[in-house]
């Protein structure tokens, strides 16, 4: 199976990330023509209940896919502690400081994710 990626993907080295953000942007793009054809009274942008969770989801997978490459392009240490120290670390912690790291990285991905789509809308 490797040999067939060198030679169908000479020039295009995909990783994990990119292919994340690849499907996330083909089902966010094609996302109107599926609920259109699943439902036929469906608009192109529907303001309903299923749209508006399906875009969500879409929007949050698309800007972690982002983040984690520009981590790991940017900051290879980090990503590479993130990858094969952090585990062990936080095991070795107490349950109040796994929470509060836990909850910080949470809020702190959250609201860039909210702050991020307010300066797009």
């Amino acid at each position: 199976m490797e040999t067939i990626k060198q030679f169908v993907f000479p020039l295009f080295r995909l990783k994990r990330e990119h292919l994340a953000i690849l499907i996330s942007l083909l089902t966010f793009l094609n996302f109107p023509w599926l609920s259109r054809h699943w439902d036929i009274t469906s608009a192109a942008i529907d303001a309903g209940a299923l749209s508006a969770v399906a875009m969500a989801i879409f929007a949050l997978l698309l800007f972690k896919a982002i983040t984690w490459w520009l981590v790991k392009t940017l900051w290879p240490a980090l990503a590479s502690y993130s990858n094969y120290h952090f585990a062990n670390n936080f095991q070795s912690l107490s349950a109040c400081h796994k929470v509060l790291i836990y909850l910080g990285f949470y809020l702190l991905l959250l609201y860039s994710f909210v702050l991020t789509l307010a300066a797009l809308v």
